[in-house]
């Protein structure tokens, strides 16, 4: 990656010890202390799976991981789960990463991890206030709380965005997320027009309506999956036609061996194959519009 260099010392991070009082400052060389969160029960949810080998971070890069307030959201603080390389040198692109139905659970702090060893800093946002789901109703109970307000969810998104700015000094910051987290990826990019660089949505919620699609100012990845019975095949080529009709910049892919939840590996519909190949193309993605990007 271009945006950091390991030979240099670690100043930027003693900053944020400081200021954070941070333990991880003091950390031996596995540089990781992630927080635990809770285990999803097995109860038709999904399975739990090791991700696959290589998959977690970088064997040649270490990653700090925080848990910090990021936002105060109708008079509440909201934490989020962070990670960045150990020895990053300031300032260095950020992601704001948007969790599934099953919230800010140990699948998105993986997938946090992953990112971080990819050289970004990494704040993986609550949209559910501290739940976590461990059955598809529990999800579905979390969900439409954040349906039947989503302002306060944009709310978050925005004030995550903001720290990222403010705190870290990112000079570009994109959106990421899956399923649930996908939709609110998109929807990122049409809150912040003007400050996101990119967006990438895993098998999220898309839409065709012009109008609202016309704020899209920031280019796009999509990556679905034809046997997906919630976002359909159907609807990924309307939302694609939409975005080509408005002359949007985007990348669309439906993969044809996989479902829904192909890329989370506690999920029974995890596809390691298909998984490695969207990572492929999502680091790819940032990797050129980070680099690229202005805001």
């Amino acid at each position: 990656m271009m945006f950091y260099d390991r030979r240099q010392p670690s100043a930027a991070l003693a900053v944020f010890c400081l200021l954070f009082g941070l333990s991880s400052c003091d950390q031996g060389s596995d540089g990781e202390q992630p927080v635990s969160a809770p285990a999803r029960a097995n109860t038709g949810a999904g399975i739990a799976r090791e991700p696959a080998v290589g998959s977690d971070v970088h064997a040649d890069l270490d990653v700090v991981t925080e848990t910090w307030p990021y936002a105060e959201v109708d008079d509440q603080l909201v934490y989020g789960y962070f990670a960045f390389p150990a020895d990053m040198v300031a300032p260095i692109p950020a992601v704001i990463l948007i969790h599934d139905r099953w919230g800010l659970d140990e699948s998105t702090q993986v997938l946090s991890r992953r990112l971080a060893a990819e050289g970004y800093i990494v704040v993986a946002i609550d949209l559910f206030g501290g739940e976590t789901a461990a059955s598809p109703g529990s999800a579905r109970i979390l969900e439409i709380k954040v349906f039947e307000n989503p302002q306060r969810a944009a709310e978050n998104i925005r004030q995550a965005y903001q720290f990222l700015k403010d705190t870290f000094g990112a000079p570009q910051v994109a959106s990421v997320g899956f399923g649930f987290g996908g939709g609110w990826s998109l929807n990122a990019a049409m809150l912040l027009p003007d400050e996101l660089s990119a967006s990438v949505i895993y098998y999220g919620q898309v839409i065709s309506d012009p109008e609202k699609l016309a704020a899209v100012q920031v280019p796009i990845l999509g990556l679905f999956a034809k046997d997906d019975r919630v976002i359909t095949a159907q609807s990924v080529l309307k939302f694609e036609v939409a975005l080509q009709a408005l002359a949007k910049e985007f990348e669309i892919e439906i993969f044809t061996d996989a479902g829904r939840g192909f890329a989370n590996h506690q999920s029974e519909k995890y596809h390691a194959e298909t998984a490695a190949l969207a990572w492929s193309r999502t680091v790819d993605f940032l990797d050129r519009h980070m680099a690229a990007g202005e805001n």
